[in-house]
């Protein structure tokens, strides 16, 4: 149970000592004022969590306290009770930053309740200021993260950024390793040319080929004009080869001679271009075991693992997960002017959960318990996970407005659709012995269309 410092003022000292009695059975520490003057002076000289206070008082009332702790120390959270209710003081309690109204008599157990609710939101509300204060003091945008590997991490990016070495960043997919390498771009001297992002498996290997080199005019069928490659738009730069593991044994040669001898020759052309760039790789896959199974080279192999970048999955640093969770919300909520707040159940159920889709899979969890999310509070029923106890991975919310319908409606619909393409893909896949040319043809699909379905949710050949 949270305990919190309390302040209670009502000009009755019965009323202030009944509260008292009932709070400080609860482990509370209460202190009584009689008068709104007095109230005040006591929160200019000490700290309090919850201020309870009377309405109806002679002198400076009830509200006239709200109206000055909100001024002068917004942090507090104010409880108002008095025998005069009615919704129109309560909605301008509320509106003046009140937050709970309990009409007397109350019970001992209303008023617990409503205290330990107060409490818990200003205990979120601290969490929240220290979580923000931190990601102010993040030196990487984007990247969010305290535990020990992460900070590891972070001081191998300070160390390479600078040089000029040839970058492998290694992980898991979802973990973010292209934003580790724009880390390390943005931190070099070659910040100031461009920052040029492959995806190697989303395109076929003569496509690829004809995007990183360039073609000449002519040189195939569509080449109706010479075209400038990647690698010569990255000249001064930094390229990104990401997920380097499915390019074509064929491109990984001309791609050592970029890095043996700083040239490469347009697809058509007879003469070599020289190139200053600088290459980042990544992969989420075991690159020395395809060496050893023939399907990616060793020369280039040891070319690109001069500093390897580990990047640890969701799982092994769990401690970031609340910093996450905040930094996702705070991104993904901008627009709302009133934050969110976050239940411990639901950290809790975050924290608990293994992630398999590492921080992409949190962020578009989160973003779904925004849409769902009642009253700008996010809790555990809010979040589409299925805890190790075995719940059901969708919460059976039922929206309260059209508009709230409406995107609910689209989020299921786009979890539905995924759901089916993805299946219909891997079964037709396992039907044709994951040749992807076969599967493709098999469904009516242009390969190239296929493929694109596979980079979508991120399905490699076996």
């Amino acid at each position: 149970m949270n305990t919190g410092r309390i302040l209670v003022v009502d000009d009755e000292l019965v009323v202030c000592r009944s509260v008292k009695k009932v709070l400080a059975k609860k482990g509370h520490s209460v202190e009584m004022a009689q008068r709104g003057k007095d109230a005040l002076r006591m929160i200019d000289s000490d700290e309090f969590d919850i201020l309870i206070v009377d309405l109806k008082m002679p002198g400076m009332d009830g509200m006239e306290v709200l109206k000055n702790v909100k001024k002068t120390h917004p942090e507090v959270i104010v409880l108002m009770i008095t025998g005069y209710a009615t919704v129109e003081t309560a909605v301008e309690a509320m509106k003046l930053g009140g937050f709970d109204y309990i009409p007397k008599p109350f019970s001992p157990d209303e008023l617990s309740i409503t205290v330990e609710k107060a409490l818990e939101t200003r205990r979120l509300k601290n969490e929240n200021l220290l979580l923000k204060r931190r990601l102010k003091d993040v030196k990487f945008p984007g990247i969010v993260g305290n535990c020990k590997k992460m900070r590891e991490v972070f001081e191998l990016i300070e160390k390479v950024a600078p040089t000029s070495a040839t970058v492998l960043i290694l992980g898991e997919s979802g973990t973010g390793k292209e934003l580790i390498a724009r880390a390390i771009y943005n931190l070099s001297e070659r910040s100031e040319k461009k920052f040029v992002p492959v995806d190697c498996g989303g395109f076929s290997s003569e496509l690829l080929k004809s995007e990183l080199f360039g073609h000449i005019k002519g040189s195939f069928t569509g080449a109706v004009s010479t075209k400038k490659g990647l690698l010569e738009i990255a000249d001064g730069g930094t390229i990104f080869f990401d997920e380097i593991a499915n390019m074509d044994i064929d491109i990984q040669s001309k791609i050592l001679r970029v890095l043996q001898e700083r040239e490469f020759v347009p697809v058509g052309g007879t003469e070599p271009r020289k190139v200053n760039v600088r290459v980042i790789s990544a992969t989420n896959r075991d690159l020395k075991k395809m060496v050893d199974e023939g399907k990616f080279r060793e020369d280039l192999f040891y070319r690109i693992y001069v500093v390897p970048i580990h990047i640890p999955p969701l799982r092994e640093r769990k401690e970031d997960i609340p910093s996450l969770v905040y930094y996702f919300v705070q991104k993904l909520a901008q627009d709302d002017e009133e934050p969110y707040d976050i239940s411990p159940e639901s950290i809790e159920k975050l924290i608990d959960y293994d992630w398999p889709g590492n921080v992409r899979q949190l962020e578009n969890t989160i973003q779904r318990a925004i849409v769902m999310a009642e009253e700008k509070r996010i809790e555990s029923k809010h979040l589409p996970i299925a805890a190790k106890t075995g719940e059901t991975p969708h919460p059976h919310y039922i929206p309260k407005t059209n508009e709230e319908l409406k995107k609910m409606k689209k989020v299921y619909r786009q979890e539905a659709v995924e759901w089916l393409e993805r299946n219909f893909m891997i079964q037709a896949l396992n039907r044709n012995n994951w040749n992807i040319t076969k599967t493709a043809i098999s469904v009516g699909m242009q390969r190239t269309n296929f493929h694109a379905l596979m980079k979508k949710y991120r399905v490699r050949k076996k």
